[in-house]
């Protein structure tokens, strides 16, 4: 079995990404990318899978490949660090999950909290496409193709992993010892688990529209944190504020650090004294959230003029997708001709299947 050190971490196309992509998997990626401690960092842009509920808008799909690559490089993604590639241009993975398919009953996809979750969102109902409620084997596909030993994601897809475990330990119980089974990993930050929208709902989703995207601009930025739900019976500054379920308070557990108390609210020593205030009375809404902008316009900044200087040479990010693609394409391919190889079915490569043929036949 490989021991190397490998990452595979995705994000699918459909929009932009925004700051739940962030707290919850990028900026983590970006770090462990520079840690030295990972022999190879596979970043995925997950088109066919973001195809299973949008097949009848490809150009959707399309036009946000480039925005999440720049999203990426804003951000500190390195393509001469980490490989940054298109899935569906690497067709191994299509075999790999045709053959992972086998493994798995419908009813075990049917018990997946996250399929379930997502079903109900997008209100599928009984016409579920096919592609979205196998998409845990496509995913599994993904992971391992990369014989990756680490994924980086938020909690929501913890369930979706233990599935990937699950075919794993049951194609190497039947075919012998070929896959990797990965591990995940968690952000260090419990508020960057599961970041609300800014509407207090429990998921920042783009088809909510509750989301504040990495490349939103200084006074767009701005509006959204100033409309952000706070406590509904803080109606005077006065009044006693509750923090819980309170998403300016959420966000700031994520992104405050000491040094923006002394920069922007030098009247509170920390994210504690601040909070006391609140829940006691006299602290209003709107100067902790003129507070969490001046956080929130601070980290993203840099992004957004980053992503500015990417933008000006497109045929480089294309390029730049390309390459990693190849690189992605001979790695997955290695990966399937040992499955292969495990299930027998490698006939024209195995010269013994053909000798013991030849001495068959020849006895007849």
């Amino acid at each position: 079995m490989d021991k190397e050190k490998i990452i595979l971490t995705a994000d699918r196309p459909t929009g932009r990404l925004h700051i739940g992509h962030y707290v919850g998997s990028l900026k983590q990626r970006v770090e462990l990318q520079n840690s030295g401690i990972y022999e190879k960092v596979f970043i995925m842009i997950a088109d066919a899978q973001a195809l299973t509920d949008n097949a009848e808008n490809p150009e959707k799909v399309r036009q946000n490949v480039i925005e999440v690559a720049l999203d990426y490089l804003a951000c500190g993604l390195d393509p001469k660090k980490s490989i940054i590639f298109i899935q569906s241009q690497i067709p191994e993975l299509c075999e790999l999950a045709f053959y992972y398919m086998n493994l798995v009953t419908v009813s075990r996809l049917q018990r997946n909290p996250t399929v379930k979750t997502e079903i109900q969102m997008r209100n599928f109902e009984t016409s579920i496409p096919v592609g979205f409620f196998t998409y845990p084997i496509s995913q599994a596909s993904d992971i391992t193709a990369f014989r990756a030993t680490t994924v980086p994601v938020g909690e929501d897809q913890e369930p979706m992993l233990e599935q990937t475990r699950e075919i794993v330990r049951k194609f190497n119980a039947i075919y012998g010892d070929t896959l990797v089974e990965p591990e995940i990993l968690l952000p260090d930050n419990a508020a960057c688990l599961r970041l609300p929208g800014i509407d207090g709902k429990s998921k920042m989703s783009k088809s909510l529209n509750n989301c504040i995207y990495l490349s939103e601009t200084t006074e767009d930025l701005k509006k959204k944190v100033m409309s952000m739900y706070t406590d509904p019976n803080h109606l005077r500054v006065e009044d006693p504020g509750s923090i819980v379920g309170n998403t300016v308070f959420t966000y700031l557990d994520a992104f405050s650090k000491a040094e923006h108390f002394e920069r922007y609210l030098p009247d509170y020593a920390n994210l504690d004294e601040l909070k006391m205030h609140y829940q006691r009375g006299g602290l209003g809404d709107v100067k902790v959230k003129k507070f969490l902008n001046a956080i929130m316009q601070e980290e993203l900044e840099p992004i957004r003029n980053k992503r500015k200087e990417f933008e000006k040479d497109v045929p480089a990010i294309y390029e730049m997708l390309q390459k990693g693609c190849f690189i992605a394409r001979e790695t997955a391919a290695y990966t399937l001709n040992n499955v292969r190889k495990a299930m027998k079915i490698n006939y024209f490569d195995d010269q013994e299947l053909i000798k013991e043929q030849v001495k068959r036949f020849s006895q007849k």
